[in-house]
């Protein structure tokens, strides 16, 4: 266990120092029913980025169906163009509610009474894994998603076709897979600019709203906690150099932007507040010493995701790091 998660007898700036083995790090017989649940999520995620990786979406198709209304061959064309696209966006949607799901649970283990966040990182390494790995994969798949356009215009002209179809009584059988109801869940999940990370935030949120005899502070030092893992990991070579490989850096500021994101979405006074307790500024300097086409989506999320960043009570130097 030491090797896998340890706990130096120092604490530079109070904030704690870890080093979690986020390559190798596996479940004790007290994680293995969470983590099963949770791994049976993951393991699919792969498969979902690599098929928001390959759309396409029928920007030609739609144009053309626009610019000739009355042409029907074209008309039929774009909606058997769209038609399996949006069966696409379905999938990516119904995999956000079980990410949700997996969220929940590891948030329940990683935050109960009696132990502190540390002790629970000590304890349960391999559920900490899984958290990350959600997160990696949540900004992922938003860098991915908010550089096709095309999703949102796909699904507009799916809506906007349906209404129009249901007027003139044609069958339509892709209802059966997207109703009206789904549809409507769909596009308010699109429609952000960051939907997986709007996810997260939101059942983090609810995590809080509905655990009312646990503490925030449980959930929000967990999310504090991993955030200082991450930056310590990053700006030591001495941890940084145990990792086999260098995606694991990157798995660590995906981790650590996504970690303070939730917490200045959950904590009242947000992540930015002289009194938050995550180093905004060594955080921000972490990202920007590394290469800048490796941060610039993460720098971005900081700036444009996160809640409290243009508080008044945001220091004006944290705000001039962003920029």
């Amino acid at each position: 266990m030491g090797n896998l998660l340890k706990v130096l007898t120092r604490e530079i700036e109070n904030y704690p120092h870890f080093f979690l083995d986020f390559e190798n790090a596996q479940p004790t017989e007290g994680e293995r029913d969470v983590w099963n649940q949770v791994n049976s999520v993951l393991q699919d995620s792969e498969s979902i980025l690599l098929g928001l990786q390959a759309y396409k979406g029928a920007g030609q198709e739609i144009r053309d169906a626009i610019q000739n209304p009355s042409d029907h061959t074209l008309q039929e064309r774009a909606w058997n163009s769209v038609c399996p696209l949006v069966i696409k966006l379905k999938k990516f949607y119904s995999f956000s509610l079980r990410l949700e799901e997996a969220q929940q649970s590891l948030l329940e283990c990683l935050t109960c009474p009696p132990y502190t966040p540390t002790q629970h990182l000590e304890k349960e390494q391999a559920l900490a894994k899984q958290f990350a790995e959600i997160l990696h994969f949540t900004l992922r798949f938003d860098e991915l998603k908010m550089r096709i356009p095309a999703i949102q215009n796909d699904f507009s002209y799916y809506r906007r076709t349906i209404s129009r179809n249901r007027i003139n009584n044609m069958n339509l059988d892709i209802e059966s897979e997207v109703n009206n109801e789904m549809a409507n869940r769909m596009s308010l999940f699109y429609a952000e600019a960051t939907p997986m990370l709007k996810t997260l935030s939101n059942a983090t949120t609810n995590f809080v709203a509905e655990n009312k005899t646990l503490p925030l502070e449980n959930t929000t030092d967990c999310l504090s906690t991993m955030a200082s893992v991450c930056k310590v990991m990053l700006e030591t070579p001495e941890y940084s150099s145990r990792f086999s490989s260098e995606d694991t850096l990157l798995f660590c500021m995906r981790v650590m932007v996504g970690v303070i994101i939730l917490y200045d979405h959950v904590h009242p006074n947000g992540a930015f507040n002289k009194s938050s307790k995550i180093d905004m500024k060594g955080c921000i300097k972490v990202l920007k010493d590394q290469p800048a086409e490796n941060v610039e989506g993460l720098l971005n999320a900081l700036k444009f995701t996160t809640k409290h960043l243009n508080d008044e009570s945001t220091p004006k130097n944290i705000r001039t790091m962003l920029q």
